[in-house]
């Protein structure tokens, strides 16, 4: 079960630098929702990309899957024979839940599911093979900003031809469009029922950890991996999502 998020109207940033440890999991549905304006269509449509770039006998990656919600939605897309969905993530905290969640999709689709693996490891260290759909929802911008070239041209070189990589991120932006993005932003979350406290203390305890990129370095960084096409298929106030051809 999950809970409603009310993490940083008690701990202090200063103590407590952010983690994707229990408590992050027990929350973790509610905190995305109401952190990330857009996620659950970017999440959704993920399935619907799945169901056109997939090809058969091929494996999909969920890449930082955390509770499995995009490992679900590529599973449900899926239309071609013989494909696999590994979802990896190195926080076991966030993978006891996720297997919770496929448990019970696999009781709903009764025997015809596409299977699903769920690996507990830093994704820097996995090698995708045969991939002909991967995703990165939102988990570039917590990687070391020197390890992320390597860990796209990683995921370009086990991608078939054809495939595609689906890149979810927050970006920055110039600093007249920065502000109006930030403020846009801050109204999502206080509309949303986060106080202004809460805000502080979070962006306190993140502002270390996550460090967002532009539109353009994303692109050229992906180019510079090896896929040959960059498509901005979504984008809600400062976050958007990619789809990187090979």
């Amino acid at each position: 079960m999950t809970d409603r998020d009310d993490l940083y109207q008690h701990v202090q940033p200063e103590t407590s630098g952010f983690r994707f440890d229990e408590a992050v999991a027990r929350v973790f549905p509610d905190m995305i929702r109401r952190s990330v304006p857009g996620y659950a269509e970017s999440v959704a449509m993920s399935g619907v990309i799945a169901s056109r770039y997939a090809q058969p006998d091929s494996r999909l990656y969920d890449l930082g899957c955390s509770l499995g919600a995009v490992t679900l939605a590529l599973r449900h897309g899926v239309k071609q024979p013989g494909c696999t969905v590994i979802g990896v993530d190195n926080s076991e905290a966030m993978l006891e839940q996720a297997r919770h969640y496929i448990a019970i999709d696999d009781h709903t689709l009764a025997g015809d599911a596409v299977p699903v693996d769920l690996i507990c490891a830093d994704i820097c260290d996995v090698h995708p093979e045969n991939a002909s759909v991967s995703a990165l929802n939102y988990v570039l911008q917590f990687i070391e900003p020197d390890k992320r070239l390597p860990l796209l041209k990683t995921i370009a070189d086990g991608t078939l031809p054809g495939g595609v990589l689906i890149l979810s991120e927050k970006l920055c932006f110039e600093p007249q469009e920065q502000a109006v993005q930030d403020h846009l932003h801050l109204d999502f979350k206080r509309a949303n029922g986060y106080s202004d406290l809460e805000i502080a203390r979070k962006r306190s305890a993140i502002e270390h950890v996550l460090i967002p990129e532009s539109e353009e370095c994303h692109r050229q960084r992906l180019l510079d991996a090896g896929f040959t096409r960059v498509v901005r298929w979504y984008q809600c106030f400062n976050f958007v999502s990619l789809l990187a051809i090979k």
